[in-house]
Formats: C-alpha cells, sequence, structure tokens
C-alpha cells in the first residue's frame, strides 16, 4: 500500500460563505441561510466531448504514469472516449482557485472547499441519478454538510478517512482512550509527542475541550466563538511544551515512531498501518472523545466545457472496482459500498471501517472556519480561518 494524500491546509472562507450550511459533529446538516446561486443540474447526458479537465489530490486520477500497476484512467478513456487531463493540487486554497478560472470541469474538493464552490457559484448542483453508482454510495457520505445545501447534493463522495490517536504500545501504558495522552497527559511523554502540523489541528483541540470542558459549550469544533477558540489556542500553546515535532511529512512520522522519537499523537490509519509493517509497535484508535477527519467530493464545475464527460468520470471514479482500487492506493474508506467486495486486501475496509456508520458518526469532518458560527449561533460571531492561521503560528512559537 502507497500513501499519496498531500497534506494541505484548510482554506481561508472567502466572502461568499458569509452564510454557510451548519453541521454538528455528526456532520448533520441545517440550513442557517447559505443562498447559493440558482444553478440548475442537467436533466439529461448529451454526447461526450471527447476530454475532461480535472483538478485532484495526488493518487486519485493514476494513469499508470507513475506505477504502471496503477491506472484505472485508461479503461475509462477506452470507454467513455473522453481523455483525461488531470492537475494535482497541493491545497484546498489552490483547488478553489484553479476552479475559479473555468478551465476545469470537475474537482475532488476536501470540506474545507466544497462550501465555498458552493456559495460562489464555482461548482453547480449534481443531478444523481445521472450518476448510476450513486445509490450504492453509504447513506453517511450522503446530504453532508459539506457537500450539500439544504438536501441538495453538489457532489458525488469519493471517500473517506479519520485523525486517529496513535502510540507505542510499549511506551504508552495504560493504552490510552483519551486525547488527554496529547493533551493534560502530554508531559509524561515530554518531547515525544507529535501532532498534526495544519491550523486545522485546533478542530482537534476543540473536540477534546468539547468533552472535557462543557461549561464552553463547544457544539461544533470548526464554529468556536473567541472565548471558545482561546481556550482551544490555550491548550494548543501548554502542549507544545510537550510537542518533539508536529509532522507534515508522513515517512518522517513514520520514522519517528519507528525510532522512538515519538510515541503518542495524531495519524491516519494508512500511516498506522505503515509504521506497523516496518517494524513500530504502534497502534491507532478512535478516542473516546470522537475525532476529526476528512471526506472528499468530486464536484463539476458550472462552468464544464465538458459536463458529460465529467459526469462519466464521476460515475467512473465511484464504481465498486475502481473506487476499491483508489481507496487501497490512497488509503482511505471507500464511497461505494460494493467496492468492499472489490479490494486485493478482503479486511482493508474492516480495518477503514467502511461499513461502520457508527464509527463515522464520531468523525467531525473537516469544515471551514468562518464569522456566522456553523452550529447556527447567530448571538455571536466565530472565530474566521485567518485567525486561526495566525493562532497557528503563535502556538508554534
Amino acid at each position: 500500500m502507497r500513501l499519496t494524500r498531500i497534506l494541505r491546509s484548510a482554506a481561508c472562507a472567502g466572502a461568499a460563505l458569509l452564510l454557510a450550511a451548519a453541521c454538528d459533529s455528526s456532520g448533520s446538516t441545517s440550513a442557517t441561510g447559505l443562498n447559493p446561486p440558482d444553478l440548475k443540474a442537467p436533466t439529461k447526458l448529451g454526447r461526450t466531448e471527447g476530454q475532461v479537465d480535472l483538478i485532484a489530490w495526488a493518487g486519485y486520477v493514476e494513469d499508470g504514469s507513475d506505477d504502471p500497476r496503477v491506472n484505472w484512467v485508461g479503461d475509462f478513456e477506452k470507454q467513455t472516449g473522453c481523455q483525461v487531463h488531470s492537475k494535482v493540487a497541493a491545497s484546498s486554497d489552490e483547488m478553489v482557485k484553479l476552479m475559479k478560472t473555468g478551465e476545469y470541469d470537475a474537482v475532488s474538493a476536501s470540506g474545507d472547499a466544497s462550501l465555498r464552490l458552493i456559495a460562489s457559484g464555482d461548482a453547480a448542483p449534481v443531478n444523481t441519478a445521472l450518476v448510476p453508482n450513486y445509490k450504492d454510495v453509504f447513506s453517511g457520505l450522503k446530504n453532508g454538510a459539506w457537500n450539500s445545501v439544504n438536501g441538495r447534493m453538489y457532489g458525488i463522495p469519493h471517500g473517506r478517512g479519520a485523525n486517529l490517536l496513535m502510540y507505542n504500545t510499549q511506551k504508552v501504558r495504560p493504552a490510552p482512550t483519551s486525547w488527554s495522552a496529547v493533551f493534560e497527559g502530554a508531559s509524561k511523554y515530554k518531547g515525544h509527542v507529535t501532532a498534526y502540523d495544519s491550523p486545522i489541528y485546533i478542530a482537534d483541540a476543540a473536540l477534546y475541550l468539547k468533552a472535557t470542558r462543557p461549561e464552553l459549550k463547544i457544539k461544533d469544533p470548526y464554529a468556536l466563538d473567541q472565548k471558545q477558540f482561546d481556550a482551544a489556542v490555550a491548550l494548543l500553546k501548554k502542549q507544545n511544551a510537550d510537542v518533539g515535532e508536529y509532522w507534515g511529512d508522513y515517512l518522517k512520522e513514520v520514522s519517528a515512531f519507528k525510532s522512538g522519537d515519538s510515541v503518542v499523537g495524531t495519524t491516519w490509519q494508512v500511516i498506522a498501518n505503515l509504521a506497523a509493517s516496518e517494524g513500530a509497535e504502534v497502534k491507532a484508535v478512535v478516542p473516546k472523545e470522537g475525532s476529526t477527519g476528512w471526506s472528499d467530493t468530486w464536484m463539476v464545475s458550472s462552468k464544464a466545457k465538458h459536463p458529460n464527460c465529467a459526469y462519466k468520470w464521476l460515475n467512473w471514479i465511484v464504481s465498486p472496482k475502481v473506487n476499491a482500487e483508489v481507496a487501497e492506493y490512497f488509503g482511505e474508506a471507500p464511497a461505494n459500498s460494493k467496492a468492499c467486495a472489490e479490494t486485493s486486501d478482503k479486511n482493508f475496509c474492516a480495518v477503514y471501517h467502511a461499513a461502520d456508520e457508527d464509527y463515522w458518526k464520531r468523525i467531525a469532518f473537516w469544515n471551514t472556519p468562518i464569522e456566522q458560527c456553523l452550529d447556527g449561533r447567530t448571538d455571536v460571531k466565530c472565530v474566521p480561518y485567518a485567525k486561526w492561521v495566525q493562532a497557528w503560528t503563535e502556538i508554534k512559537g
């Protein structure tokens, strides 16, 4: 298995997102006033245009050029006649910027970009009836706070993953069941704690405070008023004294856990698997407070020059066999429920909890913090992401 996910920071919310769909940590949606342009989804598909231009995370659009054994683009081109042109993006900011040019037909947007694309009118609503494989997408990925508005889907779910607590089973005892191992209890492992290097990590602290300091009344870790935000920042500044390394490179995290330089901290399931396969004595869990995570969605540009090929791509990438290939190559849970029968590793979906909706209810998927609180509050302003970026620099010193 190869990890190809490029670390990306959540993008700053634009003015168009002053009104947004709200969500709680379970990912349920309630309207708080997001009023995107009245764009129409197609009612039927026409002839394919001969090409499709995509923006994607590394590992999502593989044509065999990186690894001749990994190629799901070739068969797509043969079957549809749509030649695939793709650009790998390094961040959600870059994806949003590229989509605004109108030069791309579709994008694999994360939750920190998707609402901006919807609000600005750069992403069009999707007619899911024109994507036959959509019917087999796990229910927990449909009508999410990050990919729909008032029950109207703006894309086709691609996959999902959780940010986990990983620990050295020999040096961290008893086995931790709470994020307190990297917060209040971090001094026990001073210099050997690791944390995800991104301002969005502030949400991890907020998630912990939601459970441990009820007086703060945190409902959504991405919707923090100033008092709540200050508490999360204070917790992370205290944690900083015990952090040995903020990881932004998965190979460095694997190496640190193998050497013992790191013994506890945040990770992804695919990293934990890789570290264990290379001899590190580690285990990764979702603590009792829950975890943050990501879910990516293929969205169609409202200015797409090749919409028919784009729809063909959406249906292809979420088809069982291809979705299984992408999930295994990338290291995430597939979106299509039938993909699990197609994975080369028959335990893959069990390891990644692909069909365990109760597991995903414990994951607070990434969203973009904005002034209008995503939890529906109207009596206060929440701290926008630009301030999260500033605070992260202060936290790290």
